[in-house]
This record gives structure tokens, sequence and C-alpha cells, in this order.
């Protein structure tokens, strides 16, 4: 699971509708995969990903690459575009738990793939 996806996903435990976001890692095994550099892709995520979160999530993990604010030249920072490449896109999660920061549901990680499905009676 690459970072990018983590930065889109919430707990949805049934009432578990505040502090959902974003899950937090515990346990986990990263390993760097390399990817095509997209700029253009790059330019049209920051304005959907929550890049404080991304920060946190980052520096939880022992990433530093990211400044703790996203630059004002972001667009066309192609420092700042590398990097954010090198975290949200190469940086895989291949196993662990997401943990929900409100009601503290685990979400498993497994073989790169979270299981976010959820039991009957917490739908």
């Amino acid at each position: 699971m690459r970072l990018i996806t983590h930065n889109m996903l919430q707990c949805h435990v049934k009432g578990c509708n505040a502090n959902n976001f974003p899950l937090d890692f515990q346990d986990v095994s990263l390993e760097q995969q390399e990817a095509e550099l997209n700029e253009d892709f790059l330019r049209n995520m920051l304005g959907k990903i929550e890049y404080g979160a991304l920060v946190a999530t980052c520096l939880k993990l022992n990433i530093t690459d990211l400044p703790s604010t996203m630059p004002a030249d972001a667009n066309t920072n192609e420092e700042f575009l590398q990097a954010l490449h090198r975290v949200m896109l190469e940086t895989h999660v291949i196993s662990g738990k997401m943990v929900c920061p409100n009601c503290s549901h685990i979400y498993i990680i497994r073989d790169g793939i979270p299981n976010m499905l959820l039991a009957e009676h917490e739908v």
C-alpha cells in the first residue's frame, strides 16, 4: 500500500465519526519501490492530499524527506515534487496494522493490501 492511499483512508466503523483520520500505523514493514515520476499527477494531487497528516505519518515512520509545511511554490518546486513522489508513490507499506485513533479498530495490512472490510456488527 502506498502512502498516498493511506492519506485517503479513514475508519468507517459505525458511530466512529470523529478523530478517525489519519489511521495510525503500527508494526509496519516498509519497502521502497521505484516508480516513474509524473509531475503533472503530483501537481493535481496537491489540493487533494491532507498534507499535515502526510507529514505527521511520515515522521512516525522516521521519514524526514518532506518539509513541515507545503512550500508556496509547490507546483513548480522540482525538489519538493521529487520528495513528494518518493514519499507518496515509492514508499510502500508491506505489512502491519492501521489503528483508528478514535475507536481503536485495527485494519491489518498483508502483502501490501489493507483489509478495510468490517464485521457485520461494525457496519
